[in-house]
C-alpha cells in the first residue's frame, strides 16, 4: 500500500503562485534594507544548543527543535536518567544541536566569531527561515521566515528612528496600513522597582506580554502565580493601562518613575527617539504603548512590534534593542538594535486584503508550440532571440497534439502563443496568437519582441 504524503503540522508547500506572492514580499523589505546601507549575510539552519539555550527565558528553551546526535545517539546516554524518563537531563547526552529559534541570537554569534573581519557599527540584513515548537494555529507556524535587519556597535538612538523609518518604508511600499508600538524594556525595568520586585522582571514582563492574549485578569493571575503582592499588582495597572497622547504619556511616566534611576532613563530614550519621529513626518502612526513587553530576555532598552489595523493576526514585525547580546559569547559591551519582519504573517494579511499586484512579471509571456524536426530547431532559435530581450518565454518540451500544447499555455495563462511550423520557417516569420483576444497574426522576431513586450 502507498504511502499518504504528508508534512509535519505547522509547515506548508508553496505553490509557484504562491512563491511569486512571497518573493514580491521579499524583494520589496530586500530593496528597502539596501537602501539604508544594510548588506547581508546567512548563518545554519541549525546550531549548537549551547548558542541558543537560555536566551529566550524558559518559555522560548521549550520551543526550541532539538536535533538528536548522529548514529547511536542512545550510546553515551545514562541508563537511570533514560529509565527514569528524564528527558530534560538527559537530552544535553543525546543532543548537541538545535534548529535556530530566531535570526538575532546567530547574528551575535556571527559577530563574536567574525569580528575581526568586520567594521563596526555592523548592519546586516538576512532572510532566513526559523523553527518553533509552537501550537500550529492561525498565524502561527513551526516554520516560518524572518526578514530581520540590524546594526551593532553603536550606542545612538539614531539607529532606533532609521528602523522606525524602515518599518514606515516597508508597509507604505506594501501597502499594509499598520500601528507601531513603543515602549522600553528600562521604563519595564523601572516599573520592578518602584514596587520592589526587581528580581522578578523576567517575570513581569512574560505576564504582561501576554495581555492581548488572556486579557488583564489572566496577566494579573500570572503575576500573583509568580510571587507578586497584590499591592504590587495594583501599583502596576495604571500604569501599563496609561492613555493619552504620547507626550501625556511620557510626563505621567516621569511622575511615576521619579525615584528609579533606571526608569528615567527609558523614559529619556523614549522621547529622544518621538522628538526625532516629530521632525521626520512619517505616515505611520507611532504608539507608546506600556503594555508591550516582548518577553525575549535579552532586550534591554527600546522595543517595538507592529500590527496590522485591518487584519486581526497579533505581531507582524518585531525587535528592539540589547546592550550586550554578545557578551555572552565573550564580546563584551557591543550594543545592537533590530526587527524583524515576518514574512508569513505579512502574506497572510496581504491575502486576505488583496494587496499583492497582478504578478506578470514572472510569469512565462509567451510559448511556442512545439511542431518537432526543423521546426523545433526554428522556434529554439527564435526563443533564444526572444529570451536575450529579457522576455520570459518558453518553448513546450514535447511534439504532441496542439489540444494539449494549448491546455498547457492555458492554464499557466500565458498571454501569447507562437506557432513556428513550415510556412513560417520559410517566410521567416512567426505567428503570434492573443489567448485573451484570439486575433492571429503574423510577424518578424523584430516585430514579435515589440508586440510580447507592451
Amino acid at each position: 500500500m502507498a504511502q499518504k504524503p504528508s508534512i509535519p503540522k505547522g509547515t506548508r508547500d508553496f505553490s509557484p503562485a504562491e512563491m511569486v506572492k512571497r518573493n514580491y514580499i521579499f524583494d520589496t523589505v530586500r530593496s528597502v534594507f539596501q537602501k539604508y546601507g544594510y548588506l547581508p549575510i546567512e548563518t545554519p539552519a541549525m546550531e549548537n544548543l549551547s548558542t541558543l539555550l537560555g536566551k529566550y527565558g524558559e518559555e522560548g528553551d521549550k520551543l526550541l527543535f532539538k536535533i538528536l546526535n548522529s548514529g547511536d545517539y542512545l550510546k553515551k546516554a545514562d541508563s537511570a536518567l533514560l529509565s527514569e524518563k528524564a528527558s530534560n537531563k538527559v537530552m544535553s547526552q543525546i543532543s548537541e544541536k538545535g534548529l535556530r529559534y530566531d535570526l538575532t541570537v546567530p547574528f551575535a554569534r556571527f559577530v563574536v566569531q567574525h569580528q575581526n573581519e568586520i567594521s563596526f557599527p555592523f548592519k546586516r540584513y538576512q532572510i532566513q527561515p526559523v523553527w518553533r515548537a509552537d501550537r500550529p494555529q492561525k498565524g502561527r507556524y513551526r516554520e516560518f521566515f524572518q526578514c530581520d535587519v540590524d546594526v551593532v556597535g553603536s550606542n545612538s538612538l539614531l539607529n532606533e528612528v532609521e528602523l522606525i523609518q524602515i518599518v514606515d518604508e516597508v508597509y507604505r511600499l506594501l501597502n499594509i496600513n499598520v500601528a507601531l508600538l513603543l515602549n522600553n524594556r528600562k521604563v519595564l525595568s523601572g516599573i520592578a522597582e518602584i514596587i520592589n520586585a526587581s528580581d522578578k522582571i523576567v517575570d513581569i514582563t512574560v505576564a504582561i506580554d501576554k495581555l492581548d492574549k488572556i486579557g488583564l485578569d489572566k496577566v494579573n493571575e500570572e503575576l500573583v502565580s509568580k510571587g507578586l503582592s497584590q499591592e504590587a499588582i495594583d501599583t502596576i495597572q495604571p500604569i501599563i493601562m496609561l492613555s493619552g497622547s504620547n507626550r501625556d504619556k511620557v510626563a505621567k511616566l516621569r511622575e511615576v518613575l521619579a525615584s528609579s534611576e533606571v526608569g528615567l532613563k527609558g523614559v529619556d530614550e523614549l522621547e529622544v527617539v518621538l522628538n526625532y519621529l516629530d521632525t521626520l513626518n512619517l505616515d505611520l502612526e507611532v504608539e507608546l504603548d506600556l503594555t508591550l513587553a516582548r518577553g525575549l530576555n535579552y532586550y534591554t532598552g527600546a522595543i517595538f512590534e507592529v500590527k496590522a489595523k485591518d487584519v486581526a493576526i497579533g505581531s507582524i514585525t518585531g525587535g528592539g534593542r540589547y546592550d550586550d547580546l554578545t557578551g555572552i559569547f565573550g564580546l563584551k559591551d557591543v550594543s545592537g538594535v533590530g526587527i524583524s519582519f515576518g514574512a508569513d504573517r505579512i502574506y497572510d494579511v496581504m491575502n486576505q486584503l488583496e494587496l499583492f499586484p497582478k504578478a506578470d512579471g514572472a510569469k512565462t509571456r509567451a510559448m511556442f508550440v512545439n511542431f518537432g524536426g526543423e521546426d523545433e530547431l526554428y522556434a529554439l532559435n527564435i526563443l533564444t532571440q526572444v529570451r536575450k530581450a529579457g522576455i520570459n518565454a518558453e518553448l513546450f518540451p514535447d511534439a504532441v497534439k496542439m489540444k494539449k500544447q494549448m491546455n498547457y499555455a492555458n492554464k499557466k495563462e500565458i498571454p501569447f502563443v507562437l506557432l513556428a511550423g513550415e510556412d513560417e520557417r520559410n517566410n521567416q516569420v512567426v505567428t503570434v496568437k492573443n489567448m485573451e483576444s484570439g486575433e492571429q497574426s503574423k510577424l518578424s522576431i523584430d516585430e514579435l519582441i515589440k508586440v510580447i513586450n507592451l
